[in-house]
């Protein structure tokens, strides 16, 4: 019988997290690592463009390589969130970066207070400029001083940022809530021997979800074709990476207000959690989640987001 958001969902998930500690030598600080018992399945369910709230465990199909598998645990706005924020400083995004901070605190304060919010920076390169604080103000502060920032190159590495993002959340203790990304970017640029499947299989590692708001313009990249073609070489394609993690790409002329809205919509996506199935370590599951008969009888034409699938540990 699937059991069902609140502070008592969080205390068992967080003891199916069963961190073990490895020796560490004197000196050195303890790096955690999680052996999740559970997987984390973060869904957001829309009707007509609106998130749907309210909804219960009962409401939801999810199946893995096409079986339906039990849900053993359920949360919605009760469960703790951790926030990335991933801004391209790049020289094209100061317009989006000071239109976003002007919403900045205000956007973030629709946070819970136990919710806590970094921040990476990166053109070239990326940058980790604020670790996880549950004081929003500081995060605020750091989206102000995106516009601004001209130390990190010439160029936009999203790939290599949001590596350093999950590498961030890697070294963390267990956290039994839900993680995002908020990505904000032009998705210009391209990498060099660092493939979309690398960031993709690192954000499932850390159960995070990838957002982004983009200009108003953007369009995923064409896949380069002809023999003269450079596969070391990839564009940079945030709307992939989004839609296998289960996330969003919104398109912005105003990005302060979408920002808010983004925010706004993290704490209106459930988490569902299931069992890892057997196999081999590092093989993919792929996952489907649907509204159930009675739900989708009460929201015909819902969409729901979901990640494509895990990796077994």
């Amino acid at each position: 019988m699937p059991w069902c958001g609140g502070p008592l969902l969080f205390m068992v998930a967080a003891a199916a997290l069963g961190a073990q500690t490895p020796p560490q030598p004197p000196g050195e600080t303890p790096v955690f690592r999680s052996q999740a018992a559970l997987v984390t399945v973060d869904v957001l369910v829309t009707h007509k463009g609106r998130p749907v709230a309210g909804l219960t465990a009962e409401d939801f199909l999810v199946r893995e390589e096409g079986a339906v598998r039990p849900i053993e645990a359920f949360a919605h706005d009760a469960a703790p969130l951790q926030v990335i924020l991933v801004l391209d400083v790049s020289g094209s995004m100061g317009r989006m970066l000071r239109s976003a901070a002007e919403t900045g605190r205000q956007a973030l304060e629709q946070l819970s207070p136990q919710d806590e919010v970094a921040v990476v920076f990166f053109a070239r390169r990326a940058r980790l400029v604020q670790e996880f604080s549950s004081d929003k103000r500081l995060a605020a502060r750091a989206l102000q001083e995106a516009a601004v920032e001209s130390g990190l190159g010439a160029g936009t590495s999203l790939n290599d940022a949001l590596l350093e993002a999950a590498g961030y959340l890697e070294k963390l203790p267990p956290f039994p809530g839900r993680r995002a990304v908020i990505v904000l970017t032009d998705n210009g640029g391209v990498h060099f021997r660092l493939p979309d499947e690398d960031v993709i299989r690192a954000m499932s590692r850390v159960n995070a979800v990838v957002n982004a708001i983009v200009p108003e313009n953007a369009r995923p990249p064409r896949l380069p074709r002809g023999e003269e073609v450079n596969p070391d070489f990839t564009p940079a394609n945030i709307f992939r990476i989004a839609e296998a993690t289960g996330g969003e790409v919104i398109r912005a002329g105003d990005a302060g207000a979408r920002f808010r809205d983004l925010v706004g919509r993290l704490r209106l996506r459930y988490s569902l959690l299931i069992r890892p199935s057997e196999g081999p370590s590092g093989a993919f599951r792929n996952l489907a989640v649907s509204l159930a008969p009675a739900a989708r009888s009460r929201y015909p034409g819902a969409e729901v987001k979901h990640r494509a699938g895990y990796f077994l540990p």
